[in-house]
C-alpha cells in the first residue's frame, strides 16, 4: 500500500496564484495615475501640434471651427481610452492582483484619482490666477481712489482755486435745463430727452408726462405743430420698442441656444468619462488576466 506524504507547503502553482492578503495597493494605484497623466499629456501635446500643422491661411485650407472642435473632442476621448487603459494596466500589474475584481477595482481607482487630480490642478490653477489679477486689480482701484481723493484739494490749492467754487461750477454744468424748451439750446433740449427717456420706458404716469415733456422739447426746437411733434416722437417711440423687443428676443435665442450647447456638452463629457472609467477597468483586467 502506497503512502502519501504530505509536507505542508503549497505546490508551486498554487503559490505563486494564490490571492494576497492585501485586496488593494495605493502604491500601484499611484503609479498607475502617473502613468495616465504622463500619457494623456504627451497625447495632449502631439495633439496640439497636429491641429496646428492643418492650420494654412496662406492657401485657405483650414478647417472651420466646428471641424477642430470635433476632432478635439474626438481626439481627446481616444487619447483618454489609452492613458487610463494603460494606467489601470500597470496599477493591477504591479499590484500582482490575480481575481477580475481586483483588478476592476484597481483600475476604477486609478481612474477616479486621475480625474479628481485633474480637476483639482485646473481649478487650483486657473482660480489663483484669476484670483491674484482680482486682487491686484482692487488694490491698484483703491490705490487710486484714495489718491484722487487726497489730491483733488491740493491740486486746486496750487491753482489757487477755491473748492467752493470748484462745486459751485460743477453744479452750474449740472444744472436743469429751462422749463421752457423754447428757451433751451439743442444742446439742452437732448440733455433734457435724454433724462426722460427712463419714465418713456417705464410707461404709466411717469411714462405719459414724459412723453408730453419730450413732445414740447421737439415742437419747440423743430419750430413745429404740437401734433407733428408728437407724430414723430409716437414713430421714435414705436421704433424703440421694436428694437427693445427685438433685443430681447435676440438674448433669449441665444441664451436657448447656449444653454442647449452646454447641455450637449455636459453629456458629451459625462460619455466620455464614463468610457474613461471603462477603459481603466478594462485595462486593469486585461492585467488581473495574465498569469506571466
Amino acid at each position: 500500500m502506497a503512502t502519501h506524504v504530505t509536507t505542508g507547503v503549497l505546490p508551486v502553482d498554487d503559490v505563486r496564484y494564490a490571492k494576497t492578503p492585501t485586496r488593494i495597493s495605493w502604491g500601484a494605484i499611484f503609479a498607475g495615475v502617473v502613468i495616465a497623466i504622463a500619457i494623456q499629456l504627451v497625447l495632449g501635446i502631439l495633439g496640439t501640434g497636429i491641429g496646428l500643422t492643418l492650420v494654412d491661411p496662406v492657401e485657405g485650407t483650414t478647417p472651420g471651427a466646428a471641424g477642430f472642435g470635433i476632432g478635439a473632442g474626438i481626439y481627446w476621448i481616444v487619447t483618454t481610452v489609452i492613458a487610463l487603459g494603460a494606467g489601470g494596466y500597470a496599477a493591477a500589474r504591479v499590484a500582482g492582483v490575480q481575481d477580475r475584481f481586483d483588478g476592476l477595482v484597481h483600475g476604477l481607482v486609478v481612474w477616479g484619482v486621475t480625474l479628481i487630480l485633474t480637476l483639482y490642478l485646473l481649478t487650483s490653477a486657473v482660480g489663483g490666477i484669476i484670483g491674484g489679477a482680482f486682487r491686484t486689480v482692487g488694490s491698484v482701484a483703491t490705490a487710486a481712489g484714495s489718491g484722487i481723493g487726497a489730491a483733488a484739494p491740493k491740486v486746486a490749492d496750487v491753482a489757487n482755486v477755491d473748492v467752493g467754487d470748484v462745486r459751485e461750477e460743477a453744479s452750474a454744468y449740472l444744472s436743469d435745463a429751462p422749463s421752457d424748451p423754447a428757451q433751451m439750446t439743442p444742446e439742452q433740449a437732448q440733455k433734457e430727452i435724454a433724462k426722460e427717456l427712463p419714465a418713456l420706458a417705464r410707461g404709466g404716469q411717469d411714462g405719459v408726462r414724459a412723453e408730453s415733456r419730450i413732445v414740447d422739447i421737439v415742437a419747440a426746437q423743430r419750430k413745429i405743430s404740437r401734433p407733428e411733434a408728437q407724430a414723430q416722437v409716437t414713430r421714435a417711440k414705436a421704433q424703440f420698442v421694436k428694437t427693445k423687443n427685438d433685443t430681447i428676443a435676440t438674448a433669449k435665442s441665444a441664451t436657448d441656444t447656449a444653454a442647449g450647447a452646454a447641455a450637449g456638452t455636459s453629456f458629451m463629457v459625462v460619455i466620455a468619462l464614463l468610457i474613461g472609467a471603462a477603459a481603466a477597468g478594462f485595462g486593469a483586467t486585461a492585467a488581473a488576466r495574465r498569469r506571466i
